[in-house]
């Protein structure tokens, strides 16, 4: 044998390291599960909704799938109000939920030290209680002649939330402002949590670099902290801003029939008018518009690594 020529290989070599195909097809019937999950509870029912969106009829006459796509054209028509509303207020509570989770996922983190598990527990604490008793609290929260709009009136907050069109008649109940007050509190730990996950992962290190680099505080948050955190602000706004933005429990609870959002109206016209096509035509346009502003804001936002 040359000094060139390969060693025979060992017999059954080949067979050993070449994976059987029971073992390739493991990950497949993991995946399983999961896939007819999405399928019966997700993909079945778009479709269903997607045929009655196009349907006309009644509910005592029977609807039926005539392709009639101009439902589309008057739901928007006559809801346009709603939408914007909706995108508004969910808006506006998204961005307060990062200003104010943004410093307490920061103090958690990486100034907690040995009472981190409390706070954490603190900040999901909310969910051991039902979506609509917590909801509900804030119409005692916000009571007129209670303590909180007290206090907001002698400092003159009212008055410049009045102005801005915000709250009226030196009350918080059912206006734009008690709407947003819920959305922001029932949703601010989907934000906390995310930032909290962002934050505790960067390297203590790259803090320390900066200040043997002189840099200040605000210059290591500035250039070190937040862009590594941003992961976590995009799935933070997004897990804020989607849900909130076709919340109806807020607007029903704590607004007026000036304050109704996009969700209400589909659940009333669900539930009450009975109109599936309308109802189901509204749903798609909602998604549509979130999809389109989540698929911006996240080519904007210049990361795609989300927590």
């Amino acid at each position: 044998m040359s000094v060139t020529e390969a060693p025979p290989a060992h017999p059954g070599e080949a067979e050993v390291r070449k994976p059987s195909t029971r073992r390739r097809l493991v990950p497949y019937w993991l995946l399983l599960p999961g896939i007819l999950w999405l399928l019966v509870f997700f993909a079945l029912p778009m479709v269903y909704q997607a045929s009655t969106s196009v349907q006309t009829g009644s509910l005592e006459k029977g609807f039926e799938v005539t392709w009639h796509f101009r439902t589309y054209w008057d739901a928007l028509a006559d809801y346009y109000p709603q939408f914007i509303r909706s995108l508004l207020y969910a808006g506006t509570a998204t961005l307060l939920c990062l200003l104010l989770g943004y410093p307490l996922a920061y103090l958690i983190a990486l100034k907690a030290g040995r009472w981190r598990n409390l706070v954490l527990v603190l900040v999901i604490a909310p969910f051991f209680t039902s979506f609509l008793i917590r909801t509900l609290a804030w119409k005692t929260i916000l009571a007129d002649g209670g303590a909180v709009v007290d206090a907001l009136n002698t400092l003159h907050v009212l008055d410049v939330t009045s102005w801005l069109g915000w709250t009226e008649n030196n009350r918080v109940l059912a206006t734009p402002m008690a709407v947003v007050c819920g959305l922001t509190y029932n949703f601010l730990p989907f934000m906390i949590l995310p930032l909290y996950t962002s934050l505790e992962r960067i390297d203590g290190r790259l803090h320390e670099a900066a200040g043997d680099l002189y840099a200040t505080p605000a210059t290591t948050f500035r250039k070190v902290t937040l862009p590594l955190s941003m992961p976590g602000v995009v799935s933070g706004t997004l897990l804020t801003f989607i849900p909130a933005s076709g919340d109806y429990v807020n607007a029903e609870l704590l607004g007026s029939t000036d304050t109704k959002m996009v969700g209400s109206v589909i659940q009333t016209q669900f539930l009450r008018v009975l109109d599936y096509p309308t109802a189901a035509a509204l749903s798609f346009i909602l998604m549509a518009v979130v999809l389109l502003v989540v698929t911006v804001y996240i080519r904007r936002s210049g990361t795609e690594d989300l927590v």
